[in-house]
């Protein structure tokens, strides 16, 4: 009897081993997950969580430690500078309501399709002055700092200044510099910031160098003085920091930058600074088995994990196992369906026609496309639905919409011997900053633009941003998302959060480019389907498709690329083969994402941070 017992536990753990193993279930996390009572902050460098844990002390709330932090991860080129753009979700709690906000750049005067064909180029350019919408980063951190915080910009910005005045440049970083380095000659400014070494055979400063940035701290000062030239005059806190955004728009910081532009071959004007406003916006939202998920509007691509949700909650998830064939099959055939929709639907809401966003997040719309998916094979020649019929509308696109994807860029080369600048364009990263606090603010953000190697503008120490590739020049590609002067591209930048009974449920968001959303689907199910604390779900195994258009570089797709990790068992690899998917495999496919959980049962936060790259976090 005991010999049988022994028989019957041992094939019962085997059994859960292996379920394990199909699975590919995380067991133990490399990194701890994060708690904190009061307040929590998590982003992109270690010493910029550090720079929103300072502001979180000093009594500041969730805003204005986010904003500490995005301005940290700028002096710190995490991928991103203070010429570039940010995208965020704020809670309010007075309001019990989600604010989006919209703080990218729009297309200077004279950027047209005709301007780029004539220069005999198939998308505006990757780098350069020519590469730049107007900046928009300043204008967020200013907006949300002022509408929403409760700390004065001087005290905001301490940390940065701090930055710019010297910090040990990390690795990574100082890396990439000298990786950039001959595209950094091109521009006189930004030669004169980076290349610490002119001459030497390392150039870039090394790893753990004080890199010190007086242009840009000389930026940031003049802002704090129009701030507190304000304040001296007896205006607000808000109105000050309205000062010191009409300073960097429209006042000697403008000027600059537009000169420094100008100089250099862009086509900023003072009048294009000038007229850029800051957008505070309704978000995108879906439910999804009694979670409300927010995005941001169609000029992200965020609305595609709407989409994709609202396909994949008629699915048992759940029952068909974590990373089995048919989940990894069925997920991807739903993105797919829902980036095509991104691919061809998506752009500037503030341009006409207006984009049939109350078709593509129905339900019914979902349903419909669920029905075109195969659950034996991939479908490499997917396309965009029609969702103005769900809005009673004719399609103004029809006639391109019955030819699309015909003439557009396909990669037919093995997934394997896939181009390096093909997959680190569709790759690339950005940053992200999570925050919240006792008080009940979260905050959700994704920055980025004005990445090395960027172009600086003039002696603003403000690196340019490179957003203008993410336009097409051929309406036949996505006819919303052609470039035209005082226009948004559309962009993979995309926050995220959940709430769950009117509360807030996650704030997660993460960086690299075209896999924003992807990653970010299976990061939200690993939690509502399975079950994964933030930090498990951060970690654990994903897989990505490269079957929608990059929005970078020469706008490339490979139909049926599905990358794997390395950990992926051989039988699920070949059932995958055989369903015709081109494999490509990742040592780690998880991020890097951010994320903070809320434990209402306990009353604290749970962080979360992926365990590769430099993002960090600290709660309280």
């Amino acid at each position: 009897m005991k010999i049988k017992l022994l028989l019957i536990l041992s094939v019962g753990l085997a059994s859960e081993m292996l379920a394990q193993s199909f699975n590919n279930l995380p067991v133990n996390t490399q990194k701890p997950p994060l708690h904190g009572r009061h307040w929590m902050a998590i982003t992109g460098k270690p010493l910029a969580a550090t720079a929103g844990a300072m502001i979180f002390n000093k009594g500041g709330n969730a805003v204005d430690a986010s904003c500490a932090m995005l301005a940290a991860t700028c002096t710190m080129w995490d991928v991103l500078s203070w010429g570039g753009e940010t995208q965020a979700l704020i809670y309010n709690p007075k309001t019990k309501k989600v604010i989006a906000i919209n703080a990218l750049g729009v297309a200077p005067t004279g950027a047209t399709a005709d301007f780029f064909k004539g220069k005999g180029m198939k998308y505006p350019p990757e780098f350069g002055p020519l590469a730049a919408v107007t900046p928009g980063t300043a204008g967020g951190l200013l907006t949300m700092l002022a509408e929403y915080g409760t700390m004065s910009l001087k005290e905001v910005l301490a940390p940065a200044m701090q930055l710019a005045e010297g910090y040990p440049i990390e690795a990574q970083t100082a890396n990439s510099i000298e990786r950039g380095k001959e595209e950094i000659k091109k521009w006189p400014y930004s030669k004169k910031v980076f290349l610490t070494h002119l001459g030497e055979k390392r150039e870039a400063p090394d790893a753990g160098e004080i890199f010190v940035q007086k242009d840009l701290l000389a930026t940031l000062q003049k802002l704090v003085e129009a701030e507190q030239l304000a304040l001296k005059k007896g205006k607000d806190r808000k109105t000050a920091i309205y000062a010191a955004y009409d300073r960097f728009y429209r006042g000697d910081i403008a000027k600059e930058i537009v000169r420094g532009s100008q100089e250099q071959g862009g086509l900023f004007t003072e009048a294009d600074l000038a007229n850029w406003k800051v957008k505070i916006e309704e978000p995108l939202t879906t439910n999804y088995r009694g979670i409300d998920v927010y995005k941001c509007q169609q000029w992200t691509q965020g609305p595609a994990m709407l989409q994709t949700l609202n396909i994949l909650e008629n699915y048992d998830l759940k029952g068909m196992g974590y990373n089995s064939t048919k989940y990894i099959h069925t997920v991807y055939q739903a993105m797919n369906l829902a980036f095509a929709d991104r691919d061809f639907y998506y752009g500037d809401p503030a341009f006409a026609p207006e984009e049939p966003m109350k078709g593509l997040l129905s339900k019914e719309y979902a349903r419909e496309r669920m029905k075109l998916i195969n659950p034996e094979m991939n479908d490499p020649k997917i396309g965009p639905g029609d969702p103005y019929m769900l809005e009673g509308k004719p399609n103004p696109y029809q006639d391109i919409l019955s030819k699309w994807g015909k003439s557009q860029a396909f990669n037919s080369t093995p997934v394997n011997a896939l181009d390096e600048k093909y997959l680190e364009s569709f790759t690339a990263g950005t940053t992200s900053v999570e925050a919240a606090d006792k008080e009940g603010w979260v905050v959700s953000i994704t920055p980025s633009g004005g990445w090395v190697p960027a172009c600086i503008a003039g002696n603003t120490g403000v690196g340019m941003s490179q957003r203008m590739q993410s336009f097409v020049l051929d309406a036949n590609e996505n006819p919303f998302n052609v470039v035209e002067p005082g226009k948004r591209p559309r962009v993979t930048l995309t926050p995220s959060l959940a709430l769950k009974d009117g509360k807030p449920f996650l704030s997660f968001a993460k960086q690299a480019g075209d896999e924003q959303d992807q990653l970010l689907i299976q990061f939200f199910l690993n939690i509502v389907e399975f079950g994964m604390t933030v930090q498990e779900a951060c970690e654990a195994s994903s897989f990505k498709t490269l079957q929608m258009y990059s929005s970078f570089g020469d706008h490339e797709k490979v139909p049926g690329g599905l990358t794997l990790n390395n950990a992926m068992p051989p039988w699920v690899r070949k059932d995958l083969s055989r369903m015709g998917y081109k494999l490509s495999y990742q040592e780690r496919t998880s991020g890097p994402i951010n994320a903070i959980w809320f434990d209402w049962k306990h009353g604290s936060f749970w962080g979360g941070s992926s365990n590769h790259g430099e993002d960090y976090g600290i709660g309280w």
